[in-house]
């Protein structure tokens, strides 16, 4: 079943001191463990420490020997970095993590935050587009995000030149929300270093990635279903027909989020991409009212899907407005992947996700085998969805997914956004 596949319904409990805080960012910076990685440790072990002892047993299993987790020097100097730096963390199941987010199966485990945190709370709207934008692509891109803002929405984007730098200045003064390739306090591109500081001072900054990691190219693809994710609806300005503007496109389609593009001139390398989307079905947007007009259509659906991002209050743990973070250190490379408007959650998913301590039933080694060897025959260089395979399989999820955990730990198969998975 689909839902098996989810992360438990019933939020992590956060964590309530430093030890534990450094316990949840050595499991994320350990070796081939990214957030679905951690999520089902967790669900399977009940705590970070437990699942940091059985990961070298886990890893020999996958035919991976000596694996050592993540040094506990190198999570204290991450949490001490973020002290520094001014940022805090939150963690998935503390109240003010993004509700947003809670629907990815991939969802973070946590994010550094730096600004003003209570920006996850509002409803937004992720404006994305060109690098090498037109000045037309930018002038639309101001327009969108100043009506946006003046109509209560916060603008999301990823402060790269061109559509996204357009669209953060045009929104500072309503509220803008900057998601970080690289760390919170690592600013890329560099001529962005103003704009990112006003943004820290008038919104806020978000990454999952460790403080002070330079952006790499395999950052942006897993930023991008960040960015996606906590927005009601994504609005592509410009994009040419390959781009990582489309790859957030697609991270929206798979998030059930809507997707708007604006249409340019057939002549045009930029608008290639957003004309592809409209032909495919996508909202054609002339201007700010397009917008507002398809998300209220949604939330006429929806009542619940303009409100507050806000979960339910409750109270507040120790340590809370005082931790860091880790990011995913692997689990995932290039490739597309409630909030405010997210559809609202079926009953049968709410019930979902694999109970704590139900283990997979033991399994001899020649059956082992013969499932990984079947596993691999069914993947290739092309994403599968992770429920597809198991459904071809014909085999209980709960046989099947242990044991994609340790292809992924042995480094055989590589899982993409969006629960995808591919051989790596």
């Amino acid at each position: 079943m689909a839902e098996d596949l989810l992360p438990s319904p019933h939020p992590l409990t956060p964590p309530r001191s430093e030890e534990d805080w450094v316990s949840w960012l050595r499991l994320l910076r350990s070796r081939r463990v990214g957030p679905t990685t951690f999520h089902r440790l967790m669900v399977e072990h009940g705590s970070a420490e437990a699942a940091l002892a059985a990961l070298p047993e886990v890893a020999r299993t996958a035919g991976v020997e000596k694996y050592a987790p993540c040094p506990r020097a190198v999570a204290e100097q991450e949490f001490r970095a973020g002290h520094m730096a001014g940022a805090r963390l939150i963690a998935h199941g503390a109240p003010g993590y993004p509700v947003a987010l809670t629907d990815l199966p991939d969802a973070p485990p946590f994010l550094w935050l730096l600004g003003d945190a209570t920006m996850l709370s509002r409803p937004m709207v992720a404006l994305v587009g060109a690098r090498n934008a037109s000045s037309l692509g930018t002038r639309m891109a101001r327009a969108l995000a100043e009506g946006l803002g003046e109509a209560g929405f916060t603008v999301v984007s990823g402060l790269a030149r061109g559509v996204d730098t357009a669209a953060h200045l045009a929104a500072l003064e309503h509220g803008t929300l900057a998601v970080m390739a690289g760390g919170v306090d690592v600013v890329y591109p560099a001529e962005n270093a103003v704009l990112a500081q006003e943004i820290a001072e008038r919104g806020l900054r978000v990454s999952e990635q460790p403080m002070g990691v330079q952006p790499q190219a395999r950052h942006f693809p897993t930023r991008n279903r960040i960015i996606s994710g906590l927005a009601m609806a994504v609005v592509v300005v410009e994009a040419a027909a390959k781009s990582g503007s489309l790859i957030t496109a697609r991270d929206a389609l798979d998030q059930g989020r809507e997707v708007l593009a604006v249409p340019g001139h057939p002549f045009d390398a930029r608008a290639a991409g957003c004309n592809m989307l409209i032909r495919d079905g996508a909202t054609l947007v002339r201007g700010t009212g397009d917008v507002i007009e398809v998300l209220t259509d949604r939330a006429a659906g929806n009542p619940a899907a303009v409100q507050s991002n806000e979960p339910e209050k409750c109270p507040q743990s120790p340590g809370e407005t005082t931790s860091p973070e880790g990011p995913q250190v692997s689990d995932r490379t290039a490739s597309p992947e409630a909030r405010n408007d997210a559809p609202a959650q079926r009953p049968e998913t709410r019930r979902a996700a694999t109970v704590p301590g139900a283990g997979p039933e033991k399994r001899d080694l020649s059956k082992t085998t013969g499932l990984h060897r079947d596993i691999l025959a069914r993947l290739g260089p092309s994403p599968v969805a992770e429920d597809q395979l198991i459904r071809d399989l014909g085999v209980p999820a709960g046989t099947v997914s242990p044991e994609l955990v340790t292809l992924e730990l042995e480094g055989r198969i590589a899982r993409q956004p969006g629960g995808l998975l591919a051989l790596a």
